[in-house]
């Protein structure tokens, strides 16, 4: 929805990573220039599911999750060659 209509990606990056990181990483990968990018650490999460053998609980890690907007008229194409 994000690429659709706002010219803006999300992508799981490495916790260790800085904004200059990742805009640096996106331009050369993609070949593109970016605007800005946005991050945010999505925190950790428990689950609990139910088992013929009893309640089984773990947890789903933290990520950081980075949002970054291209310069207008710029578009990543993730699907050309299929």
């Amino acid at each position: 929805m994000l690429s659709n209509r706002l010219d803006r990606y999300s992508f799981v990056v490495d916790r260790k990573a800085n904004k200059i990181e990742i805009r640096k990483a996106v331009e050369s990968r993609y070949n593109v220039s970016v605007e800005s990018v946005n991050t945010m650490i999505v925190p950790a999460k428990t689950k609990t599911r139910m088992t013929k053998t009893g309640v089984l609980r773990g947890s789903k890690p933290a990520y950081k999750k980075a949002i970054v907007k291209l310069v207008e008229g710029e578009e990543i194409d993730f699907f050309g060659d299929l």
